[in-house]
């Protein structure tokens, strides 16, 4: 066996140049399939860590009307659900798999809020003492809401990055006055998520807008939001899970949990409140991109079935040149199985280099293009292995023919030829 595999090297190194045009179709399918597969891996890594908020586990529940998520953006009310509690809330963090809970009130539309005659487009949210920390973001300058603004119930306002940058490009936006509904808020810090990756996708809409084209948050103490807003709105709850795997179960517990507690005679009501599957999401949004690709992994593989036909049909030029070499062989008394061996382990060696050659080059390329696209790719360990695995077999497929037609020459009729 070594014999043959050094002698296949040899044949190899003897026929460079034949040798690389015969694995070409060997070293482009293989390269492509690592391509494809690693920027396949990559996005559905990134859209599941976007998704589920960049490794924070959160998980928000909210009121629903039906199937629907109530829009309290006119000022009204269901008057059979009552505000949360802290009583409430600490209630919640005590239920299994769920870490932390924070209430918030959320407005994207209808918040009218302005400065200087620019209106701000972006979400306007009051939260508790506890948003900041569920949701993992820091602070870059200026201060945060202090528990005297929530007592003397301060018109005070913190934006996250991306809002400065919409409302206040290039300057500091400490100390600038907000006009929400007619009422001024003043600026007093900015914060950014403290994850060195800013998630991109945040819900099932964000992933068809493009969230890069979101122009951030503004958040107001609930005091504040009282004040512009219903001070009696039903809030939602960002749950933090004890792990990505909880989620589901966390904000399934938590929405019964309120549910049953927060709505009068539940069972018959219209409303209801519900957590969003991110995770269930994340996998739909897999599917969709690992359908495209499929597709291309099917191409790419036909050039693999090209390559495999290159192999065979220098493999049958090799027996046809090495007519001689086999008859004399086989005179001095070589079996079939050794002949087939021989030709299989050349056929298997060429294709192995093309495979090693093609997974160097598919890393390579995946690299390259996550540098000059900005695409995320993650190089599949499984992939490079089957890719290996593959590369061997096409060998011992495409080789199968030629080696059976070395293995049963009469070694008289041979040796009779030049």
């Amino acid at each position: 066996m070594l014999g043959n595999i050094h002698q296949a090297f040899q044949g190899v190194w003897h026929h460079k140049l034949r040798s690389f045009l015969t694995m070409l179709g060997i070293i482009i399918g293989i390269a492509a399939i690592i391509t494809i597969v690693s920027t396949i891996k990559g996005t559905n890594d990134q859209i599941k860590e976007n998704l589920i908020g960049s490794g924070n586990n959160v998980v928000v529940v909210s009121l629903h009307q039906g199937d629907y998520q109530m829009d309290l953006s006119d000022g009204q009310r269901p008057e059979d659900v009552s505000v949360i509690s802290e009583e409430t809330r600490q209630s919640l963090e005590a239920l299994e798999g769920v870490s932390a809970v924070s209430l918030f009130r959320q407005r994207q539309w209808g918040a009218q809020v302005m400065y200087r005659g620019t209106e701000y487009n972006g979400y306007t949210l009051g939260v508790d003492e506890h948003y900041f920390p569920v949701y993992g973001y820091r602070l870059c300058y200026g201060r945060s809401f202090l528990p005297e603004d929530r007592s003397e119930n301060r018109k005070v306002a913190v934006m996250d990055a991306q809002a400065v940058a919409s409302l206040f490009p290039g300057e500091n936006a400490v100390g600038k006055v907000l006009e929400i509904k007619g009422e001024p808020f003043t600026v007093i810090g900015v914060v950014e998520r403290s994850s060195k990756f800013r998630p991109v996708i945040e819900t099932m809409s964000d992933y068809y807008m493009y969230a890069n084209e979101s122009s951030g948050s503004v958040f107001l103490t609930e005091q504040g939001w009282e004040i512009v807003f219903s001070f009696d709105e039903p809030q939602n709850a960002a749950v933090k899970a004890e792990s990505t795997d909880a989620m589901t179960t966390a904000g399934k517990t938590v929405a019964d949990h309120l549910t049953a507690k927060q709505i009068r005679d539940a069972k018959n009501s219209n409303y209801s409140y519900k957590s969003a599957d991110l995770l269930q999401q994340a996998e739909q949004l897999q599917s969709m991109s690992d359908s495209t690709n499929k597709l291309l992994i099917w191409i790419a593989g036909i050039s693999l079935l090209v390559g495999g036909i290159g192999v065979m049909n220098i493999m049958l030029v090799s027996v046809s040149e090495r007519t001689h070499e086999i008859g004399l062989k086989k005179a001095l008394g070589a079996k079939r199985r050794r002949i087939l061996g021989q030709f299989l382990t050349e056929a298997s060696v060429l294709t192995s280099l093309g495979g090693l050659l093609g997974i160097l080059g598919g890393i390579g390329l995946a690299k390259l293009l996550s540098s000059a696209m900005n695409t995320p790719t993650a190089i599949s360990i499984p992939a490079i292995i089957v890719a290996a695995a593959f590369s061997i077999l096409i060998g011992l497929i495409f080789g199968l023919l030629p080696a059976m037609k070395a293995a049963r020459m009469n070694p008289i009729d041979a040796l009779r030829r030049e």
